[in-house]
């Protein structure tokens, strides 16, 4: 009897929530739809003049696992977290000019991982799944596969080119996406000395943390958590100096911050304690290193606002660093724990991840100029999350189905996921959520398939680009061709012949000299 009770009070909360005004009274005008019809495509016709300045500086914003269907429910998240129904809404991302799609797929994987998306997109080369920096050639956790597969970042081609480089993240400093620019390791997961196996040390390889300092020396701007892998074993945390799990785990004894920190000397200022972080230092010339977190960066939705930074503020600081150099900037950015997530099936995690991440987009626009600053959004990979159930207009994203499912009675949420841990069984059927606060942050929205950790998925991610040569990246590409472009809108890297001409703007001359040149490349593809 309670359940039947209980059911039908939810039934009438989700009936009352149904014959609610679905959407604004403007909106059954036809002039409205009309009027921004013809907006838009006056915009439209401005595109037909292409920008095709030297880019010189280049942001490529990276979502960790911010597919499509994540795009859509940030876009509406942000427009009800402003008061609107949400759907109507524009991110920062929205607004640039030139949308393609990327397939994410690794050389040996059809549903990738971030390792192998980063060498794609950083390093222009697809690759095996959990490798960095290096080609498909090396095989995961094969040390002995690491020389002479290894290949070279954007990054390095910008510092290489006289440009000031910067990496920031709220995820760990050597995690996937940020160590592809700057470390060649067969295995993602070797943070430290500590998570290796005595073979590869023997055989010479070396962890990503230690790389990050070594193999690019002078990396500008490094923002992002991590900091436990950068000192001596058991040496207690400077924030959680009660906590283990948070000391150093270095078994070499090297402490890498201070060694850092001794060899440049004056050109650098630490922000290992955000609380005298000032952003506003005109004779600083590098950044190094903004280790906020033993890990991973909180979340979003967790963060202390008056200890810890947040994406938009640390892009703040990043840019007007490396603006600083005439020769121009690249900066990476990542939105990581938008992923992390997913996995865990809590999805207001990680759209509100999503959500700053396109805040700090919108700042960055505001300290760059569309005329010589390349800017690219995107994704590594999907995940299998997603919304639906014949929400109305303006639903709450994270809000019940109008409906109760037709098969077994109970109401469902909008969100839901592929697989994940999400999947509960109670009492022999799916969960009933009108017993669970289904919107709390840690809500893990229902999933169809039982997993500890949800997946990625296989689908393709969106491109964004706006500035000089954004209109390159158009239809659909290979992921690896997204650092093609940006290089060649910089005039860096490989390929620079068409960078000869004068007033500014980067010649469309074919990037091959000769017919010879295509033809052997045509010959290589077949």
């Amino acid at each position: 009897m309670y359940a039947a009770g209980l059911l039908i009070a939810c039934s009438c909360l989700i009936s009352e929530s149904y014959q609610r005004a679905p959407f604004p009274e403007q909106e059954k005008d036809p002039t409205f739809w009309n009027t921004w019809a013809q907006k838009t495509l006056k915009n439209a016709l401005t595109l037909q003049t292409l920008n095709t300045n030297k880019a010189k500086n280049v942001i490529l914003f990276l979502g960790d696992g911010m597919g499509v269907p994540t795009v859509t429910a940030t876009r509406i998240l942000k427009g009800q977290l402003s008061g609107h129904y949400g759907e109507e809404t524009q991110l920062e991302m929205d607004k640039f000019p030139f949308v393609s799609l990327a397939k994410t797929y690794n050389t040996d994987a059809q549903v990738p991982d971030s390792a192998g998306t980063a060498t794609a997109y950083l390093c222009g080369v697809k690759a095996n799944e959990g490798t960095l920096g290096v080609s498909a050639a090396a095989v995961r956790s094969q040390c002995n596969t690491t020389k002479g597969n290894e290949v070279t970042s954007i990054l390095k081609w910008a510092k290489d080119a006289g440009k000031s480089v910067g990496i920031v993240t709220t995820t760990r400093v050597n995690h996937a996406t940020p160590s592809a620019a700057y470390a060649h390791c067969v295995d993602r997961d070797w943070y430290s000395d500590n998570e290796m196996p005595a073979e590869a040390l023997m055989h010479g390889c070396k962890d990503i943390a230690r790389q990050l300092f070594e193999n690019i020396p002078n990396i500008d701007v490094i923002m992002g958590g991590g900091r436990k892998f950068m000192y001596p074993q058991n040496t207690s945390d400077v924030e959680y100096p009660t906590q283990p799990k948070m000391s150093g785990t270095r078994k070499d004894g090297r402490n890498l911050v201070q060694e850092w920190i001794d060899k440049m000397k004056d050109k650098v200022f630490s922000l290992d304690s955000f609380p005298v972080f000032n952003p506003r230092f005109p004779r600083v010339d590098a950044v190094i290193p903004g280790l906020f977190e033993p890990s991973e960066l909180a979340y979003e939705l967790e963060r202390n606002n008056d200890s810890d930074p947040s994406l938009t503020e640390m892009v703040d600081v990043a840019i007007k660093v490396l603006k600083k150099n005439q020769n121009g900037f690249y900066l990476l950015v990542e939105g990581g724990r938008i992923d992390h997530g997913h996995h865990e099936g809590k999805a207001k995690l990680a759209l509100y991840d999503a959500v700053e991440m396109d805040r700090a987009i919108g700042r960055a626009d505001l300290l760059t100029s569309i005329h010589e600053t390349l800017t690219v959004v995107t994704a590594d990979h999907s995940h299998v999350f997603t919304f639906g159930g014949y929400t109305l207009r303006g639903n709450s994203i994270f809000g019940l189905a109008p409906k109760v499912s037709d098969a077994d009675q109970k109401p469902f949420t909008a969100i839901s996921y592929g697989n994940g841990p999400g999947y509960k069984i109670v009492n022999g059927g799916r969960e009933n959520i009108s017993t669970v606060n289904y919107e709390s942050s840690h809500y893990q929205a229902q999933a169809a398939v039982p997993l500890l950790s949800e997946t990625h998925g296989g689908d393709d991610v969106a491109v964004f680009a706006k500035g000089p040569m954004a209109h390159l990246l158009h239809g659909i590409h290979e992921q690896n061709y997204i650092p093609h472009v940006m290089a060649y809108a910089a005039c860096i890297g490989q390929n620079q012949n068409h960078c000869m001409s004068s007033g500014g703007t980067v010649g469309l001359q074919p990037a091959f000299s000769s017919m010879a040149s295509v033809l052997a490349v045509t010959r290589f593809l077949w």
